[in-house]
């Protein structure tokens, strides 16, 4: 396994240095988990931690502390270009309570994290070497079982316990990874982090999953290009964490939204075609697919699958993830989407109207507390087959190349499409495209309008950006008095992905005509009304009535 080494619990594996760094902790700051792995043989012993600000490729090594005295190992990691390093050791003394700290070189500074101890256990003998022994088929029904998690599951930042989550039985988690609105995106990166080795480290198998709004587009060629440029978030993503390992499941694609806009009031007021859906899903998973030779998963819902999308056979390659709720999944002849009578039309379908399902998320009322899990409820699945198959998902690692990973302020070009400009009572609407040096469109970032110091616009004008697709906005502005404006289009990325653009812009607006003044309207007496009565308190829903919670 790539970052095994030896884990030598004795004084072999130390050198004579006794060095004490001096600590840039203003500067960076180094943290430190130490844990036990369960195994089925030697004692696996997983160091991890992050460094922050994040910086790649800085080398972690690793001290224990002996009579004492810190001693250097021959442990040592780079960090990711997300900060966060791991090593998995080999313990060969049994029993043995230690002390260890990593300390991160920068340049000619040396940053130290906390002490971390860790007390070694003995595991049972095992006459063989099976990683399928460890997957636990303790899930209803006698399956594995898994939850999936996101921010929800970190209220007021507080951490998961996976070691507890491992007890309770959960062998695989799915984790929220990226997501198409960089907002929600940046809190994704933050608690996968967070997630990602702690999970391991405790034993469980990690997935990721990336949640997808579509564009708002019937263009072909545009659909198909937002699809490639959303992948490229998710793979950027992964390499951020240094690829696929052997304790990774593939990234799943969550499918289960397909408004393109949205009313004033929030209410979705344009759906994409089933078309348009389907043609920018299977635009995603091959783009995925083809960088890191994994078949991705897609994870949505029976009503969706059938009503949103073509049944188009090249989807029924990748293993599907489905949501269904209300099922009793205790009961080995309850099959996830079938209707109460005849089938789900979906390309999973199989002749008896079952789907060809691998995960089924059947609830989203899971006790969280139970598993370790900060705040009230956590979605719970299971998996569908032998835990050899199960390992199947997680088979064949993808290490990034350097061209795998996310530019730093790559340059990007504005192009202005048109502008509309009618009078001062009208809103002022621009179309802007902002391109890579490939011509392919920006991943992330946003544009505005800023108009030159000399003369700034009031300030009462506003200004909003909606995205329609990947590196395409309408930008509107509202509350421009007439007159001659000159000013700027930026576009900026806060992630640092992309690098400012800015195209100059002269807007001329005439005056509008001036409303006609409004009639007072003649005072009529105030009407004696009855009382009102008091209104009755709707009931209280419970949104898991019929779920199962699996106390």
């Amino acid at each position: 396994m790539k970052n095994r080494s030896k884990l030598f619990l004795a004084i072999l594996l130390i050198f004579a240095s006794t060095n004490l760094y001096p600590s840039v902790g203003s500067i960076s700051s180094l943290s430190l988990t130490v844990r036990q792995t369960p195994s089925v043989t030697d004692p696996i012993v997983t160091l991890f931690g992050q460094l922050k600000p994040a910086r790649k490729s800085v080398k972690i090594e690793v001290q224990v502390e002996l009579s004492k005295k810190w001693r250097s190992t021959l442990l040592s990691a780079q960090t990711t270009s997300s900060g966060t390093w791991k090593i998995e050791a080999v313990a060969t003394a049994r029993d043995a309570q230690v002390k260890y700290r990593a300390i991160a070189t920068i340049g000619k500074s040396r940053i130290n994290s906390a002490a971390r101890s860790i007390k070694i256990r003995q595991i049972p003998e095992m006459s063989s070497y099976d990683p399928s022994s460890l997957i636990l088929e303790s899930g209803p029904g006698g399956r594995i079982h898994g939850m999936d998690i996101s921010r929800w599951q970190h209220p007021g930042d507080a951490p998961i316990d996976f070691v507890k989550m491992y007890g309770a039985g959960i062998r695989f988690v799915l984790i929220k990874a990226a997501d198409t609105q960089d907002k929600y995106d940046a809190q994704a990166l933050k608690y996968l982090i967070m997630d990602h080795n702690a999970a391991q480290a405790a034993g469980i198998y990690t997935g990721f999953y990336y949640y997808a709004t579509l564009p708002d587009s019937t263009d072909e060629v545009v659909i198909t290009q937002d699809a490639q440029a959303q992948a490229q978030k998710a793979i950027w993503r992964l390499a951020a964490l240094g690829g696929y390992t052997e304790r990774d499941l593939a990234f799943a694609l969550d499918l289960e939204n397909n408004c393109v806009q949205t009313s004033a009031t929030g209410s979705c007021a344009k759906y994409a075609s089933r078309n348009a859906v389907t043609l920018w899903a299977k635009s995603w998973l091959e783009a995925v697919e083809a960088k890191t030779g994994r078949s991705p998963i897609i994870y949505s819902y029976p009503q969706f699958l059938e009503n949103a999308m073509v049944r188009d056979a090249a989807l029924a390659k990748y293993p599907l993830w489905i949501a269904h709720y209300s099922l009793n999944p205790f009961d080995p002849l309850t099959q996830p989407g079938l209707k109460t009578a005849g089938c789900f039309v979906t390309p999973w379908t199989t002749a008896n109207c079952s789907s060809l399902w691998v995960l089924w998320q059947y609830t989203s009322c899971g006790i969280a507390k139970k598993y370790g899990v900060p705040g009230t409820r956590v979605d719970l699945n299971v998996f569908r087959g032998s835990p050899s198959k199960f390992l199947e998902l997680a088979k064949g690692t993808w290490v990034p190349e350097s061209a795998d990973l996310m530019p730093i302020q790559e340059p990007t070009q504005i192009v202005i499409n048109s502008t509309t400009i009618t009078n001062s009572n009208k809103p002022i609407i621009f179309s802007v495209d902002v391109n890579r040096p490939t011509g392919l469109p920006v991943v992330t970032g946003t544009v505005k309008f800023v108009a030159d110091k000399i003369v700034p616009l009031p300030t009462g004008t506003t200004q909003s950006a909606i995205r329609s697709s990947s590196g395409r906005w309408t930008l509107t502005l509202k509350g421009v008095p007439a007159g001659l404006w000159s000013g700027r289009i930026i576009y900026s990325d806060l992630s640092g992905t992309h690098a400012t653009s800015t195209s100059p812009v002269l807007l001329e607006v005439s005056p509008g005509p001036t409303p006609s003044p409004t009639p007072t309207p003649s005072t009529t007496p105030t009407p004696t009304t009855s009382p009102k009565p008091t209104p009755t308190k709707a009931p209280v829903v419970d949104p898991c009535k019929n779920q199962i919670k699996t106390r």
